[in-house]
């Protein structure tokens, strides 16, 4: 996914059981991918069984298959790329007038 692109920042939804993985674990794992310069994990949702999190990934030509793969290695699960940004610099998000 990322073979030319300066991936900058992703941002993924992800649910950890509640059995485990820590967030500090998922956080380190994500940590140590290649490129990442900085993580951010924010509780969104907690039942019995899960807590559901956003995670916000930055830094320069991240290898975005790579940081899927630490966190799911820790046990936690991918479940969508909600936001993507690419390039020589970043752009921020502006909310959509309807």
């Amino acid at each position: 996914m990322d073979g030319q692109l300066n991936v900058r920042r992703v941002l993924l939804d992800v649910d950890l059981s509640m059995r485990g993985p820590t967030l500090t674990a998922v956080a380190a794992a994500i940590q140590s991918s290649p490129g990442v310069a900085a993580c951010s994990i924010t509780v969104t949702e907690i039942d019995t069984e899960t807590i559901g999190t956003d995670v916000t990934i930055e830094g320069e030509n991240m290898d975005y298959e790579s940081i899927v793969e630490a966190i799911e290695k820790t046990g936690a699960v991918v479940h969508s790329l909600d936001h993507l940004a690419t390039g020589d610099r970043l752009i921020e998000s502006v909310p959509r007038r309807r």
